[in-house]
């Protein structure tokens, strides 16, 4: 904007110039090459070289003409021979008040509310997520965790716009697969010894006896019936083999049932085993060799599931030189101390610094020494290792390793790191001294994240490493716990067994990320009826899109019902945003969703029926409603359809060929009724085409509609399809049978002449009249009148049905 004081051009020169004419020439061949509409008020410079000017320039001057009119426009007082009064101006101008924009908000286990979600720097957001402990198959307590943090993570990075650091770690040292992994290795060594089945059965009946006593003194209802259902497997396998060595049979009697017993009693074996001669396992290759398998399940598991990689992955292992260096900032930061070789965590002096606060997820839980032991590791729980303490509550930052365990080299001896100070180390190590996100499962606020809490701040000496918490809730099968130590889950691979990784992610997407979650039939099953209804809208719009039209014709006029459904879109849109915004609920965006195609499908239903073609460009806005920007596809991708190929574009034009061929062939037999040509075109329909994945979908007057659908739903419609048309012919033959015994009752009814209807009903009557009506009960008196009227009303329906019986007998029928 130029001012009296800036001068908006620089030509003082032509103020020298005395003649109009000649002014109006120099001052236009100046502009031609300058922008001269930059400011609301003219300069000083502006305003001579106006006054100069007795008229405006003529026409041809183009330049200087539109530079006198915006002088005037401006500056209308300016004008020395009243020539622009009367010109019109601009107006003065409002800005629209608006509406509040919704604003994302997170829900913060930290302050247990939603809070808006403001990232430290910018755009960028920094993200740690506890990864697995890989000990075990990944199970569906995993996919909770993984499915429900990688929508997070898209809508944040694709929705939202966030450029997302995703930090996560693999957690390969821990008490629980040092112990896993040493029972393997020593079952495994029990194993290559190929022991006798008399061996095994001593073996197995030794080590039922703590087995059995750990079993008496179990109080967890739930731990105790999975210790129940060991025993009881236990229990069926040794006694077809006791009865089989008492019975003196042959060996290749005995021993495949001694192998039956090795099976259903390794838990047992493994632990006794362990006890005897786990101290005597030392080597650190042992130790390394489960979690590196079951961590190259995990990713295999979380690729089928579609959950993104992370963009950093930490291993315990490779960190254990940053561990050490961390525990020792602690300590010298006056936070931690060393006991027998061990570092523990002082809880006491970190609570009592004035710029720090101990548990700060959930401090009621402080005490609670069931959850801080389980939280130390079966290892790390024996009465020498909890009096090195000075506290209950502190805990173990390294951990002094015992015969039996891997161990490095540290200042205060071999040892181990503890749990907590894994992810506080490498979540450090990647993202400094304060992170936005630190995702996790529910059951890790305490102890895990409380502690990685409370060291990181006294490794940082600050008390904002974290800044939102987000925690996934818990996932229960069909209404119960789940839980690997309880041996009661389900593994990935079942699951995706069960259902496809799309169904499972629309039944996490249709429940909220922070609630518990059922994992049942009937949550699976409403998962598959939400693709199944989406999934047929996409194939309903691609078959729309595919009709043929020119560049102009996609562009159709808007009627009342393209403006009711747009308006129904836009709310749709502007609903989903808050409720995107609303802790990403997603579980409301489905709903919105739902609502949204319902309208769009009673939009294409209705123009349809009214022999009219959808609006193209509405239908398709409505498809792509959702996807990423990157994407050019309508709908769920098929199975098997890579980013470089398109599968329904390359295969489409081909499968149009054949279904209008089809109909042709169709309309002629229909014409010559050559019957075997429409069954063969029945059998291109419902058995070849569906073992390619397409879907010919015949419709009376209309063309054949083609639609590209996964095989395997294919397949399974088609099964489905059967067993209705067999249930439905089943019902068919049922009733039919139905309606002949009724019949037949019918006809032996008929047959029975009224005479003879009460003569047999002895219990109820004891005399009759001459046409074989009762006159008195059983007890000889004689039948009131009212009995009577009902006795004659049926003895005059059988008496008009005996007739009936009768004229058909006569009538040879």
């Amino acid at each position: 904007m130029s001012t009296s004081a800036e001068p908006a051009f620089e030509f003082g020169f032509l103020l020298q110039i005395n003649e109009e004419a000649a002014l109006a020439v120099a001052l236009n061949d100046y502009l031609t090459s300058r922008s001269y509409l930059a400011g609301f008020s003219p300069s000083q410079v502006d305003q001579k070289a106006f006054k100069l000017l007795h008229r405006p320039p003529d026409p041809w001057h183009v330049h200087a003409l539109r530079w006198y009119r915006h002088i005037a426009a401006l500056q209308q007082d300016l004008v020395p021979d009243g020539s622009m009064k009367g010109k019109r101006v601009q107006p003065p101008w409002s800005p629209p008040a608006g509406t509040d924009v919704p604003q994302l908000r997170l829900y913060n286990s930290l302050t247990r509310t939603k809070e808006p979600f403001v990232p430290q720097k910018g755009n960028k957001v920094t993200w740690y997520c506890c990864g697995p402990t890989v000990y075990d198959a990944s199970h569906m307590g995993h996919a909770r965790s993984y499915i429900s943090f990688d929508i997070l993570r898209r809508t944040l990075r694709d929705y939202f716009k966030y450029d997302v650091l995703y930090c996560m770690n693999i957690t390969d040292i821990d008490d629980k697969i040092i112990k896993r992994a040493r029972q393997n290795h020593l079952l495994d060594q029990y194993k290559e010894k190929k022991p006798q089945a008399a061996q095994i059965l001593q073996d197995v009946l030794s080590a039922r006896e703590p087995f059995q006593a750990h079993l008496a003194s179990t109080t967890d209802p739930d731990k105790k019936q999975m210790l129940e259902r060991l025993d009881a497997a236990v229990t069926a396998a040794l006694q077809p083999l006791q009865a089989a060595m008492e019975s003196k049979a042959a060996a290749e009697v005995v021993q495949p049932l001694a192998q039956v017993l090795l099976e259903n009693s390794k838990d047992l074996l493994s632990d006794w085993l362990d006890k005897q001669f786990g101290s005597q396992v030392t080597e650190n290759s042992i130790f390394s060799i489960l979690p590196k398998y079951w961590e190259g399940e995990y990713h295999k598991d979380m690729e089928a599931l579609n959950v993104l990689p992370p963009d950093v992955l930490t291993r315990v292992s490779e960190y254990v030189p940053e561990i050490v260096e961390f525990v020792e900032k602690v300590v010298s930061n006056g936070y931690g101390y060393e006991s027998n070789g061990s570092v523990y965590f002082d809880t006491s002096k970190f609570d009592t610094s004035p710029q720090h606060s101990y548990a700060k997820l959930v401090p009621e839980a402080v005490g609670d020494q069931k959850a801080l032991q389980e939280g130390e590791g079966d290892l790390s729980i024996s009465a020498d290792r909890l009096s090195e303490k000075k506290s209950p509550n502190d805990f173990a930052l390294w951990k002094a390793s015992k015969p039996g365990e891997p161990s490095w080299d540290s200042p205060w001896g071999k040892g181990r790191p503890g749990w907590h100070i894994e992810c506080s180390a490498m979540a450090g190590s990647i993202l400094g001294e304060s992170m936005d996100i630190h995702g996790g499962g529910f059951d890790l606020r305490f102890p895990h994240h409380d502690n990685e809490l409370a060291q990181s701040e006294a490794f940082f000496e600050n008390d904002y490493w974290v800044r939102y918490f987000l925690h996934t809730g818990h996932l229960t099968i069909a209404g119960c716990k789940m839980s690997k130590s309880l041996k009661n889950f389900i593994t990935i691979k079942d699951a995706l067994a069960k259902n496809t990784a799309r169904q499972l992610r629309l039944a996490f997407l249709m429940h909220s990320w922070k609630d518990t979650l059922d994992y049942s039939s009937n949550t699976m099953e409403s998962a598959v009826q939400y693709e199944k209804f989406m999934s047929e809208f996409f194939l309903n719009v691609k078959d729309i899109l595919r009709a043929p039209t020119d560049i102009t014709g996609r562009f159709e006029k808007w009627e009342a019902a393209e403006m009711e459904l747009n308006n129904s879109f836009y709310d749709r849109k502007a609903a989903v945003h808050e409720a995107l915004c609303d802790n990403i609920d997603t579980r409301t965006v489905m709903d919105e969703m739902r609502v949204l195609i319902g309208h769009s499908n009673s939009y294409i239903a209705s123009r349809k029926s009214a022999k009219m073609k959808p609006n193209r460009m509405l239908v398709e806005s409505i498809a792509i409603f959702g996807a990423i920007e990157e994407s050019v596809h309508i709908g769920f991708p098929v199975r098997g359809q890579s980013e470089n190929i398109d599968l329904e574009s390359t295969v489409m034009p081909y499968l149009t060929v054949l279904s209008e061929f089809r109909e042709g062939v169709r309309n002629i037999a229909r014409e010559q009724k050559v019957m075997q040509l429409l069954q063969l075109c029945d059998v291109v329909r419902d058995d070849t085409l569906p073992e390619l994945g397409v879907r010919l979908e015949d419709h009376e007057g209309l063309p054949t509609v083609v639609k590209l659908v996964d095989k395997e739903t294919l397949l399974k419609e088609r099964e489905e399809k059967k067993q209705m048309e067999e249930e439905k012919k089943r019902k068919k033959e049922e009733a039919a049978r139905k309606k002949q015994e009724q019949e037949m009752a019918k006809l032996a009814k008929m047959k029975v002449a009224p005479s003879q209807m009460f003569l047999t009903e002895t219990d109820k009557y004891s005399k009759f009249d001459e046409t074989g009506f009762p006159t008195h009960d059983t007890e000889g008196k004689e039948l009131s009148k009212g009995q009577a009227k009902k006795l004659r009303k049926l003895y005059e329906a059988q008496e008009k049905l005996h007739n009936e019986f009768l004229q058909m007998n006569l009538n040879g029928n």
